[in-house]
């Protein structure tokens, strides 16, 4: 899991974070044709736990910042394509969590040294879970960050920060004590 500390920039950190996904879902599809035509070893037990560790924790929370800091100020938009997207980014993080669980047990199984599940099901099941997240990326990144930056200068953006941070802290805490 990613630091407890969220750098000044809140946008900054957010497409941080969407260069991070990006790479984890590189790792996804690497581990799952590895799988898929070598078998499962050591290493890749390795990465799915660490894959599996970000999709459950780090994204989810990424998912929760847009939601309370930066979907609300577009949906107070006047314009009916802000408002639009915003509500669409919305549902994609619901179809996007709809996706990762059918993918997290297969994922969960290789962490765990087995190979019950079917590879071509499970890559298949990837190609729906990267496209949607490619799009949903680039809509945020394109629309939805430079309106919410137009929507929220006016505004210091630290307490949303600081917000992100404690919400991570606590999250890794809960974790380390399970």
């Amino acid at each position: 899991m990613t630091s407890a500390v969220v750098p000044p920039g809140v946008f900054e950190f957010l497409d941080a974070t969407h260069a991070r996904i990006s790479q984890h879902l590189q790792v996804l599809r690497l581990l799952v044709d590895r799988i898929a035509t070598d078998g499962l070893d050591h290493a890749s037990q390795e990465k799915a736990k660490e894959v599996l560790e970000y999709f459950n924790t780090d994204a989810r929370q990424h998912h929760l910042d847009e939601e309370k800091h930066v979907f609300p100020a577009l949906l107070a938009s006047a314009d009916a394509q802000v408002v639009h997207a915003a509500k669409r980014l919305t549902q994609d993080h619901g179809w996007l969590e709809e996706n990762w669980l059918a993918i997290e047990p297969s994922i969960a199984a290789a962490a765990d040294g087995s190979t019950w599940f079917d590879t071509t099901e499970l890559s298949h099941a990837l190609d729906v879970f990267e496209a949607l997240y490619q799009e949903h990326i680039e809509l945020e990144e394109s629309l939805a960050y430079p309106e919410a930056r137009k929507r929220l200068e006016a505004v210091n953006t630290d307490g949303m920060g600081r917000e992100m941070a404690a919400r991570r802290a606590k999250l890794k805490a809960q974790t380390q004590a399970e």
